[in-house]
């Protein structure tokens, strides 16, 4: 008679501790570009699972180092993500609203200063003098585009103005640089000092 011999049941690796584990670690990978909570808790939710499959399959499915290893690393994931995410936030969003505002600066000077070309063009050719004021329907040949899409970005009205004065908005910090005005300025000062 032959000895028996001893039959090695070959436990299988349980899938939910493989994607727990994998889970996991992406979650903390991709805590910084702030999706790692996106598969933080997806994680949390396999390893719970495949935690209680491992226990109940009487030593059919192993894994259990490895649903421990996703559970902690998803766990990690989530409270590093509700520590760093809102300190993102807190840097992100003001500068966003910066970025927007510097934008719609941009956008509005490029308004003025195109309808401060057209404005002059139309004074070359209608002979205006500096006290003419043309109106945006006497401009429109004069710009490329619809004259009805120049309308400032953060909700500003523009001043066409006289032909020597360039054309404002009625936001404050949307002044368009006028060389001449300034260098009429300084002499201006120059001469009224020199008159003491």
């Amino acid at each position: 008679m032959e000895p028996v011999s001893p039959t090695v049941s070959s436990a299988k690796t349980s899938a939910l501790a493989i994607w727990t584990l994998v889970l996991g670690i992406l979650g903390v990978v991709l805590l910084p570009v702030c999706i790692g909570p996106l598969f933080a808790i997806p994680a949390v939710v396999c390893g719970h699972l495949g935690y209680s499959r491992v226990k109940r399959s009487a030593g059919a499915l192993k894994g259990q180092g490895m649903v421990l290893a996703g559970l902690i690393t998803g766990y990690v994931g989530l409270a590093l993500a509700l520590v760093a995410l809102p300190m993102l936030f807190a840097i992100a969003i003001p500068n966003f609203v910066r970025a927007r505002q510097v934008a719609q600066k941009s956008m509005c000077l490029n308004n003025l200063r195109r309808i401060d070309g057209a404005k002059q063009v139309w004074a070359l050719q209608n002979n205006k003098d500096t006290n003419a004021v043309p109106t945006m329907q006497e401009l429109t040949p004069f710009l490329k585009g619809n004259a009805a899409s120049f309308h400032c970005p953060a909700g500003g009205t523009y001043s066409i103005n006289k032909i020597g004065q360039v054309p404002t908005c009625t936001i404050a910090s949307h002044e368009l640089f006028d060389p001449g005005s300034t260098i009429q300025e300084l002499m201006n000062d120059a001469t009224n000092s020199s008159a003491r």
